[in-house]
Order: structure tokens, then sequence, then C-alpha cells
């Protein structure tokens, strides 16, 4: 009796089981993304500042923006970021996959030193740039000594940009590289040997073999590498400094977030706006993506 009872229990208490499981996720999903979206999306309609709480004021946080030079030079440059890093992140990860993916002798060695950026902190990362292309950094001190003299890459608007793709790109090839060798590793190898046979060169096989086989992970690193030029922050902001670049024209939205809502007289409310902003261009960028993807597959 004791032990039907014990089970009765246990089959009365598995409905809330997988609840209790999935608690400790729910809780952290709820407080460090769910409540802090719907904060934010509050305060877009509000005034409020750091150390005041605000008022409703509907749509003027929105209505401001239009007016707003920095936005629009925030939304040119993170848009010029998506063209620039996108096409880069899709192809060179890809070649470069192709080119680790044959079991030679010390290849692992390889694999791990074009990984090595991905796991290095963004900030390392930003001082070992800043190191090399400051005025008085390395590449500079080589192009002088070679007579070409200097060149203001972290104080030109454009080359700052140029360099923060650059730096982007360099430091997320190995993690898009390690997705490639997981679809290359699908790829059949039956494909390739029959297009050899058909006499089809290596271009050709790259064209006509693989890239129609790795089609949806380009796809994914497309939509995954949209989404994070889109909200670039660290990249650009180590490289200008945090006075920025010239009159700020360097900004993105992420960076105009930041300047805008922090500090003591912080405009929490009117920076809210340009979050919510943000997050409706990602969206779209990621529901662009799929469709194209839905428009090639039919």
């Amino acid at each position: 009796m004791a032990t039907t009872s014990t089970v009765s229990r246990v089959r009365r208490q598995l409905p809330t089981s997988p609840w209790l499981f999935a608690a400790p996720g729910l809780l952290i999903t709820g407080a460090f993304i769910l409540y802090p979206f719907v904060s934010t999306l509050i305060n877009s309609f509000t005034d409020r500042r750091t150390l005041v709480p605000g008022e409703f004021v509907g749509l003027a946080n929105f209505r401001e923006l239009l007016h707003d030079d920095m936005f629009w030079i925030g939304l040119r440059n993170s848009t010029l970021y998506v063209l620039g890093v996108v096409p880069a992140l899709i192809l060179l990860p890809l070649l470069l996959a192709l080119l680790v993916q044959k079991a030679i002798p010390g290849i692992t060695f390889f694999r791990s030193a074009f990984y090595t950026p991905v796991v290095a902190s963004i900030v390392v990362v930003g001082l070992i740039w800043v190191w090399l292309l400051d005025d008085r950094g390395l590449v500079n001190a080589v192009l002088e000594t070679v007579g070409v003299g200097r060149i203001g890459f972290l104080s030109d608007q454009w080359l700052l940009l140029l360099s923060a793709m650059a730096v982007t790109v360099w430091k997320g090839l190995g993690y898009y590289m390690i997705i490639y060798l997981a679809a290359l590793g699908n790829v059949p190898r039956e494909l390739h040997e029959a297009a050899a046979v058909d006499g089809a060169g290596a271009i050709r096989r790259f064209v006509s073999v693989t890239v129609p086989a790795v089609r949806s992970t380009m796809v994914l690193v497309g939509a995954l590498s949209s989404v994070a030029a889109f909200k670039v922050f660290s990249e650009v902001y180590l490289l200008a400094g945090p006075s920025g670049g010239p009159a700020g024209e360097d900004t993105t939205l992420v960076m105009l977030v930041q300047r805008t809502g922090t500090g003591l007289t912080g405009r929490v409310g009117y920076a809210s706006a340009i979050s919510v902003v943000v997050f409706v261009v990602t969206v779209a960028l990621m529901l662009l993506v799929l469709r194209a993807d839905r428009r090639e597959e039919s």
C-alpha cells in the first residue's frame, strides 16, 4: 500500500515537475531579457532621465528622432557597417573553412590559430588594433619608413569605420569558419568526384557543388552577422575612444544609445526610443534574410 501511495503521489506531482526544472532558466530570462525589454519599451514613451522618473509623452521621442541629425548619422553608419561586414563574413569564412577542411598533419594548429580571435576579449582585441593603427602605431611607423607617410586610420571618419569593420571581420572569421566546417562535413564527397570526372575545375566545383550544398548555412551566417553588425558598439567605441571620432561622425545607433542615455543627465526615454528602433530594424533584417532564402528555394 505504501508503494502504491508513493507512486500515486509522484504522478500527481509530475505535471509541475517540468516547470520546476525550467524555473531557473525562466527566472534568468525574465530578469535579464524580458524585464529590460518591457522596461525599455515603456521608457521610450516617457521623458525619463537618469535620476528623474519622467512622464508619459506618447510618440514625442520618436518624432524627435526624425529631426535628429545624429540619429540619421548613426543609422547611416550602422547600415554601411552591415553592407561592409556581412558579405565578407559570408564568403571569407567559407574559403577559410575549405582551406582547413582537409585532415593533413598540423591542420589542428591552424584551426586553433584562426579561432583564437573569437575567444579573445574584445577589449584586448581593441587595444591591439589601436596599437597597430594609431597615428604613432606600428602600421604608420612602417608606412612612414617606406615613404608612404602616416595615415589617419583612427582620426578620419571613413577610415575609422573601415578599420572597425576590419576588426569585426578578423574577430568573426574563426567563429563562422567552425559553422562552415560543420556544414562542409555533410557535403557528399561523391558530388565533388562526379564534378571532377566531368572536367570541372576547383572554381567550378566551388560554385556548382559547394555553394549550393551550404546555402542554408550561408543564410544562417548572413542573418547572424547582419544582426551583430547592425548592433556594433565595442569595435567602433574602442578604436574611436570614449570621446568619439571627428564631430561624432563615427557614431552608430548603439553608440548613440550609450552616449544619450548614460550619465547623470542621460535622456533614458530618448535612448530607449532609439533602442526600440534598433530592435525593429534587426527583426526586419532577419525577416528579409529568411524571405530571400525562401524565394531562392521556391
